[in-house]
């Protein structure tokens, strides 16, 4: 090196000198002076420094040196001299980031940008290294391109401040998103341009679909296009298909774009004939039957996959969860057939050590262990632990439920569970303020626990105050009464009812009463319920109550205590009890009067409930209803207060809760035999398409009431149409639906627009 004044050592030099002879003579260090640093610190900088007082200085050191600390990113410019044996570093820092401004940006957030551009190390505060924003602004500009944003401008702008700081500033003109005009097929001889499209995410919309992005460009979206073509092909046999390229076209002013496919279609293969080998386990004759092809069929790859598929879930029942079977393709190019053999290899048999459960914050250990069918110590079976999974996730208070079967260290026949879970509230609120002229202040309210401290209990109180009501309730369920799962319900009720001040009859009612109720799990998917009620109701009666009231009880007296016994049957597969996607919910229920009640009568009921995945966020719900009552020995009918209603968001929307059915003027007097149907679309709301706690659907409504089962006329039935959005608050269920009456009658009170809190779905 040279002494001062004289020779410095920039960037570029040092890399022309790194292969070059450059004669220093060497001498020892005394001492090492720094001149620049700012904000980085002498010992930073000698901690980087291969140099050291008393150690030799010379041409591989000096490489060395710069090198070192070039490389770490924090110096523009380097240079040393030496002067009698000091060595002298003179360094020039690069600027600081003060500030990161982002603009225009409207694709991509700019919360999300700027933890693009600190993970790549560019962040306030940090070093700024101008080639490392160069290569930013490429990344971002992919980023854009595999969007579809063809036509998108980024710009840099450095603006130097004081204190050897500089603002950068990212200027971004987005575009507009490039469109697919056309997709063209070259090669397809057996099957249609338009049936082979009709496969595709992508493509031109029809002109009916207004808020379609189908004609997106996706660089992602078009390989996995092209692989559902692949998979469409192969699920007919053509094994030999093949695409042989695409190409994407884009217009100079790259708003438009154009796809081209070229294919090899091959000719479709069939089976000559069907083998199953290996270690099967199972009765051979049971994996046959899973064998749902014969010779001469069609190959398919789908078909295949779900054979495979089914055999190894069935070997998964017996313990074998890592079960390998494969189909074995033996093809024959000439005769276009193929021999299939399905050869099972079952490995070891598992067996489950530990199962552990996290995320049950509030909820105890065994609330969630109850409810597993897989055991410790037990083998692995898929199906029990599947069945686990969905009991688990069947929990109203739980919300999200994985699991993982992770391989004991050491062991290759040993796996343990591990249940993660997320809680949502379990508590339900209601509470309601209101005035009206007729009724005065309204003031109802309720609060129901379904995890009350954590052991799966569910407590419920009810206060309901107003001129019409004044309700005090407390009910009590144990899930696990006993530890085979049989539940216990018990109730207490106190009710008053003025129906005068509310303008629908003109009585007053007096009921208290209590009740004791049992679930009895039959199978695993079936549960019979047997329960007892008692009931005392007085009833008073002025001048302006209905005619048909004043002559039921001037037939059967105006005090009654009943005692009723209820039975019923229900039959649950469904995935959720809380917006679930796919099941079947079934039930019977049957209440009837004891034969030393003051009233005799009974009911019958039965519902049904099917849910279908249409998709992975559209499920489709079909949901009918029966109910029929009558009365029998000495009492002349089912009790008013006792009759079936119609209308509202519990039934059918659009109309006022509990209006349809017979009349006694404008009042609505009930009845006996009640028909309600619904069919909806259920999916996630647009504006929280991944939310766990919203639901919107698009529902159709049918139903009514009716005198007795022999009044009814599907003429009668009402309907109506509309959208919901149900969301599970803090507060507990909240409902809402705008709906259309389609066939209303000048009689019906509509209500459009309906609002529930705490309803049950």
């Amino acid at each position: 090196m040279n002494k001062r004044p004289g020779f410095y050592w920039t960037p570029l030099l040092a890399a022309l000198l790194a292969n070059q002879a450059w004669a220093v003579e060497p001498f020892t260090i005394k001492s090492i002076e720094v001149e620049g640093v700012q904000r980085i610190s002498e010992g930073t900088l000698f901690n980087y420094l291969p140099l050291q007082t008393g150690g030799q200085f010379n041409d591989f050191k000096s490489q060395q040196a710069l090198a070192a600390l070039y490389k770490t990113g924090f110096f523009n410019n380097i240079e040393i001299y030496h002067d009698d044996g000091k060595l002298i570093i003179k360094v020039e820092e690069r600027p600081s980031i003060a500030k990161i401004l982002i603009e225009g940006n409207s694709e991509l957030s700019t919360e999300d940008l700027k933890t693009g551009l600190k993970s790549a190390g560019l962040a306030e505060g940090k070093i700024f290294d101008r080639s490392l924003l160069d290569r930013i602004k490429l990344d971002l500009q992919r980023q854009y391109f595999v969007r579809g944003y063809y036509a998108v401008e980024i710009e840099t702008e450095v603006t130097p401040l004081q204190d050897n700081r500089a603002d950068l500033k990212i200027k971004i003109r987005e575009g507009e998103i490039a469109t697919i005009k056309q997709i063209n097929l070259v090669g397809n001889r057996r099957f249609g341009e338009d049936e082979l499209l009709d496969q595709f995410e992508l493509g031109v919309p029809p002109f009916y679909a207004f808020f379609s992005n189908s004609d997106q460009y996706s660089k992602q979206k078009l390989a996995a296009d092209m692989e559902t073509l692949r998979s469409w092909y192969l699920d007919r046999g053509y094994i030999n298909f093949n695409i042989e390229s695409s190409q994407v076209s884009i217009t100079p002013d790259k708003n438009s774009v154009f796809i081209t496919i070229n294919l090899r279609e091959g000719e479709p293969f069939t089976l000559r004939e069907i083998g199953l080998s290996g270690e099967l386990i199972v009765p051979e004759k049971e994996l046959r039957d899973m064998i749902t092809v014969v010779p001469g069929d069609t190959f398919s790859r789908r078909t295949v996959t779900d054979i495979t598929t089914a055999i190894t879930e069935r070997l998964g029942e017996e313990g074998y969860a890592f079960a390998n079977v494969n189909a074995v393709p033996e093809i024959d190019e000439a005769t276009k057939q193929i021999a299939l053999t399905f050869f099972v290899d079952p490995g070891k048999r598992v067996y489950v050590r530990h199962i552990n459960i996290s995320g049950n914050q509030k909820t105890e250990d065994e609330v969630i262990r109850r409810e597993f069918r897989q055991m410790e110590g037990a083998w692995l079976s898929t199906s029990k632990l599947n069945r686990s999974r969905v009991r688990v996730q069947r929990l109203s208070y739980v919300d999200q439920v994985t699991l993982d079967t992770p391989s004991v260290p050491g062991s290759d026949d040993q796996v343990d569970v591990n249940l993660s879970m997320n809680e949502r509230p379990s508590g339900s609120l209601m509470v309601g303020i209101g005035y009206s002229g007729g009724d005065g202040m309204l003031l109802n309210g309720s609060v129901s626990q379904e995890n009350f401290l954590g052991t799966g209990k569910r407590v419920s109180t009810e206060v309901n105050s107003s001129k019409v009501n004044t309700v005090y309730k407390l009910s009590h369920t144990d899930p696990y009464f006993t530890l085979d799962g049989v539940s216990q319900s018990i109730g207490l009720t106190y009710r008053q009812t003025d129906a005068a001040k509310a303008n629908l009859a003109s009585y007053v009612a007096d009921v208290w009463g209590g009740s004791l109720s049992y679930g009895i799990p039959l199978t695993e998917y079936n549960t019979a319920r047997v329960g007892l009620e008692f009931e005392s109701t007085e009833i008073k009666v002025n001048d302006t109550t209905p005619t048909a009231y004043k002559d039921y009880l001037l037939a059967n007296s105006d005090k009654f205590n009943v005692l009723k016994l209820s039975l019923g049957w229900s039959h649950d597969t469904r995935n959720r009890t809380v917006f679930a996607s796919e099941g079947v919910m079934q039930s019977l229920f049957a209440e009837v009067t004891t034969p030393n009640s003051d009233l005799n009568f009974y009911k019958l009921s039965s519902s049904t409930r099917w849910l279908y995945p249409l998709s992975k966020k559209l499920t489709a719900s079909l949901d009918g209803e029966v109910g029929f009552s009558d009365s029998f020995k000495s009492t002349t009918d089912v009790p008013f207060f006792e009759k079936y209603s119609a209308g509202g968001a519990q039934s059918v929307r659009g109309y006022r809760a509990n209006s349809l059915g017979p009349k006694d003027g404008t009042v609505s007097l009930g009845g006996n035999f009640r028909v309600t149907g619904t069919a909806e679309v259920i999916f996630p709301p647009p504006f929280s398409p991944d939310s766990s706690t919203v639901r919107m659907s698009l529902f159709w409504d049918v139903g009514n009431v009716f005198a007795d089962i022999d009044s009814f006329d599907r003429a009668q039935l009402r309907q109506s149409a509309g959208v919901s959005l149900i969301w599970l608050s803090p507060v507990g269920p909240l409902a809402f639906s705008w709906s259309q009456p389609l066939n209303n009658k000048p009689a019906d009170r509509i209500e459009k627009f309906q609002f529930t809190l705490g309803s049950f779905f």
